[in-house]
């Protein structure tokens, strides 16, 4: 749960205070702990982790480096220092904020850092949102999927994955794509609702289309139901539901 009565905002930045336990390790040993975070979204996609100075473990070492933000003001740069380890600039605050609440905070870098957990569990390349839900549906659709006129993947066991702020993505059995236009690459992913995806590119007789297919094989528990399941990118396909031809959504995924 997330008190939204503590919030603020400047320009397209809000900040907004969080309820979670944070802890971030870096070497080994914990650099953050506290239970008083702050939730900032710098972008509107996600949101990014401020931190109370005063639960921060680590030594923070100026760097030199400074930044200015017309929302949030000069940024002082750190160099964090846990045990032997070191990430160069790898934190930075605003002393002098025009957003009052950021002052005492400390934004870190998330790939940085080794490992960040939210209370016990492990949670990967962003916070999560309070804001952004996850819904998996199996359904009998009839899905088609086509690239330039060649049909890849022909489903009626399709399992909708709703998430907030994204189109409908539809997760197809293996056994309805045709895996012989699949080449295995080797991208990787990860997301903090999911888990860690692995992708295949599309080989037709006439071109390559790559990274335009991933699979989750061991997701998340809260998206189990995606397990082994393939999907296409909507963006960058011809998606046939129920014989209706769809239109390409424009997403920062196009």
């Amino acid at each position: 749960m997330t008190d939204t009565s503590n919030t603020t905002s400047r320009g397209r930045v809000r900040a907004e205070q969080g309820a979670k336990r944070v802890r971030a390790v870096l070497g080994g040993q914990v650099v953050v702990d506290t239970i008083h975070p702050w939730l900032v979204w710098e972008i509107p996609h996600y949101p990014a982790y401020y931190l109370p100075r005063e639960d921060v473990r680590a030594r923070l070492e100026p760097s030199g480096r400074t930044e200015h933000s017309p929302s949030r003001g000069d940024a002082t740069y750190y160099d964090v220092h846990a045990g032997e380890a070191v990430a160069r600039d790898g934190a930075w605050a605003y002393l002098d904020s025009p957003m009052e609440e950021l002052r005492d905070l400390v934004r870190f870098e998330w790939q940085a850092l080794d490992e960040w957990l939210e209370e016990d569990e492990l949670v990967y390349v962003h916070p999560r949102s309070p804001y952004s839900r996850v819904d998996i549906l199996s359904s009998s659709r009839r899905v088609q999927v086509l690239v330039d006129g060649v049909e890849l993947a022909d489903s009626t066991h399709p399992h909708i994955l709703f998430e907030t702020g994204l189109p409908p993505r539809y997760y197809l059995p293996l056994s309805d794509v045709r895996t012989e236009l699949l080449q295995p690459s080797d991208k990787v992913s990860q997301c903090p609702y999911k888990g860690t995806a692995s992708y295949w590119s599309v080989q037709t007789s006439d071109r390559r289309y790559d990274d335009f297919v991933w699979m989750y094989r061991s997701p998340l528990q809260e998206s189990a139901k995606i397990a082994g399941l393939v999907c296409f990118y909507n963006e960058k396909v011809d998606l046939i539901i129920d014989g209706v031809p769809q239109e390409r959504p424009r997403t920062p995924f196009s």
